[in-house]
């Protein structure tokens, strides 16, 4: 199931950083850029709009699947389900380079949100791969 669309009406900012609370249009995975820029390879054009930020990387996911994303190292889920409600700055729409808060990989009006599921197995390759690449040697 591709999950491509975004579930209420959103659009990035035009001017200025927008701080946007996680939940009501989508949830967010957070990973180091390391880690997320081999999970962006692996994805290729299955990836939806991710914001990069000083050495961290932000996927956009359908609101309400961060609850039940699980443990993973160094990836963190935000969501609604959360105690406390969490905002991520959100650039404008042309701001596309960094390294201060930028869009490392742009949305679109059908490509804003990461299918979950993909995004999890591109992580826990991304993961896992430097550990395979040090005992192969």
């Amino acid at each position: 199931m591709q999950h491509n669309r975004t579930p209420a009406p959103w659009a990035p900012p035009r001017g200025e950083v927008e701080m946007v609370k996680v939940g009501p249009h989508w949830d967010v995975l957070r990973a180091p850029a390391e880690i997320g820029e081999r999970a962006l390879e692996l994805l290729g054009d299955a990836s939806g709009a991710v914001i990069a930020d000083y050495g961290l990387m932000y996927w956009l996911i359908p609101s309400g699947h961060a609850e039940w994303w699980g443990r993973m190292p160094n990836i963190h889920a935000l969501g609604a389900h959360a105690a406390e409600v969490t905002y991520v700055g959100v650039p404008p729409e042309g701001w596309t380079e960094g390294p201060r808060l930028h869009w490392r990989v742009p949305g679109g009006r059908d490509r804003y949100l990461t299918d979950p599921h993909l995004l999890r197995l591109a992580l826990a390759r991304a993961i896992a791969e430097p550990v395979e690449e040090a005992t192969a040697r």
